[in-house]
């Protein structure tokens, strides 16, 4: 019993245990998701063909919070009202929206929010959201593998070399700083629950 306690997400701590209450909880939740990552994707610094947001701060901190399932199921709600025409992506309406937009230059930085959820959500749910060292090294796994699908993407439609220089190297330091920041402010949530328990 101690050893699943300590696998729950930190949204858990506050969910109904069972029923519709526990399912329109977590509906909002995920509403709420969506909106911090619009807010996150309204922040941005232009750097070139992607611009810098606040977006993969937002990520790893909704999945380190949701946890896998019910993070996944947020990005991918974010995706669904994207892709319905609402103005939640970084450069909507200005660049396009709906499909539009998501198979412009950010599709495959899109797309790997999605995966980076998932990776940094399958963690928190085995425990790695206590540990800054364990936790920052899964959430650094979750930004490579979306920044390597985002590289891919972009590298279809700009070339590589291009590629390389506007779509990752100026986000490297950026994204760095971010994934240190959530990866030590979960765990240090967590101490102050434990020492408050």
């Amino acid at each position: 019993m101690a050893l699943a306690t300590t696998m729950r997400p930190l949204a858990s701590l506050a969910l109904p245990q069972k029923g519709a209450a526990r399912l329109l909880a977590q509906f909002s939740l995920a509403l709420a998701g969506t909106l911090i990552l619009t807010l996150a994707a309204r922040t941005k610094v232009v750097f070139g063909p992607v611009d810098m947001s606040l977006q993969t701060l937002a990520v790893l901190l909704i999945a380190a919070t949701f946890g896998l399932r019910l993070g996944v199921a947020t990005l991918l709600l974010y995706m669904a009202e994207g892709l319905l025409g609402l103005p939640v992506f970084q450069g909507t309406p200005e660049k396009g929206i709906g499909f539009v937009y998501m198979l412009g230059s950010t599709g495959g930085y899109l797309a790997g929010f999605v995966i980076m959820a998932a990776i940094a959500g399958w963690a928190v749910d085995r425990g790695f959201d206590r540990n800054p060292v364990k936790l920052f090294g899964a959430f650094l796994l979750a930004e490579a593998v979306m920044m390597a699908m985002g590289f891919a993407w972009l590298s279809s439609l700009i070339g590589v070399e291009k590629a390389w220089l506007f779509g990752v190297v100026p986000f490297i330091v950026p994204d760095l700083i971010k994934v240190a920041l959530a990866s030590a402010v979960v765990p240090a949530v967590w101490a102050v629950l434990g020492r408050k328990g």
